[in-house]
């Protein structure tokens, strides 16, 4: 259990958005780890990893309403639910998923084809190895280089 705990903090910290990020992090911000660790983002993060990797917390809009909405969560929610579809397709650098993402994420289509090639060489120079992962990577590429192409949180 030692272990398990350990490794889940491990990960979970690996993985913290900052504010300047995004207003949300799913994980850290919403379900039963938000509602036992108000305070702590990454203790909540963890909390969620250990329960469900995470699932709760990216699809909770009943336990935490308020923080819980948005596109940045529905984009959360879309990650984690055709992760393994979008690593082929940023691998690829296009497809249905990857541009429905970004549409869900608020993006303007004329501006896909840039995000994407950002996205994919990101991806290529880090380690993305989970949904989370990959949410705090388009979410910083779109607040560092495409905030003005992507409605806001």
């Amino acid at each position: 259990m030692i272990k398990r705990c350990l490794t889940a903090a491990v990960f979970a910290s690996a993985f913290v958005v900052t504010p300047a990020q995004a207003d949300v992090n799913p994980w850290q911000q919403c379900g039963i780890g938000a509602m036992v660790f108000p305070d702590n983002g990454t203790a909540a993060a963890i909390s969620n990893i250990i329960w469900d990797l995470g699932t709760t917390a990216v699809s909770s809009n009943v336990s935490s309403v308020e923080s819980c909405k948005g596109a940045n969560v529905k984009t959360a929610q879309f990650i984690q639910q055709t992760f393994p579809i979008l690593e082929q397709e940023i691998a690829q650098g296009e497809g249905e998923y990857i541009s429905a993402m970004l549409n869900v994420r608020g993006c303007d289509s004329a501006a896909h084809t840039q995000m994407i090639s950002t996205i994919r060489n990101d991806f290529a120079q880090t380690s993305v190895n989970d949904a989370q992962a990959l949410y705090t990577l388009v979410e910083s590429n779109i607040a560092s280089q495409f905030s003005a192409n992507c409605s806001a949180i």
